[in-house]
């Protein structure tokens, strides 16, 4: 970490979208390549003059063929434990989408093995740090929870 560190290398801005089901399910995948062998709810990283809003409707579309509507920014996540294990630094922005119905595809068969409708009080593990994170902050109703 320390050669990371004296690189002056900044954090990264990643989305990550709650997608939630009629029956209070919330969607996740398991994920290949890039965070390997993580389960996470869909997201990826912001584009240059991107609103956040645009990025979770694009990464939603792009990682699951569900078209979502109005996403509201619920939370923000200071990933460090994703720092500590991969020396990747990202500060995730979190969006709601509730009510979605729709089956998700699986259109990214290489970034992606499945995708899951599971209890937010159970999730499978392993389970990537923002998405973990950025799941509590829904359960508990809050914008940000300190790392410890």
């Amino acid at each position: 970490m320390e050669d990371m560190q004296s690189q002056n290398v900044q954090p990264k801005v990643g989305i990550g979208v709650i997608l939630v089901n009629n029956d209070g399910k919330v969607l996740v995948g398991k994920r290949k390549n890039s965070h390997a062998p993580y389960y996470s709810i869909p997201g990826g990283h912001l584009e240059c003059s991107e609103t956040f809003e645009d990025c979770a409707i694009r990464e939603v579309k792009e990682e699951t063929n569900i078209d979502i509507v109005d996403p509201k920014v619920i939370a923000v996540t200071n990933n460090l434990e994703t720092y500590q294990q991969e020396g990747k630094h990202y500060i995730s922005i979190i969006l709601l989408v509730e009510n979605v119905n729709d089956a998700p595809k699986l259109v990214e068969p290489e970034k992606c093995e499945s995708w899951l409708w599971v209890d937010p009080h159970n999730l499978p593990t392993p389970h990537f740090d923002a998405s973990k994170q950025g799941i509590e902050c829904y359960l508990q109703k809050i914008m940000y929870k300190k790392f410890e």
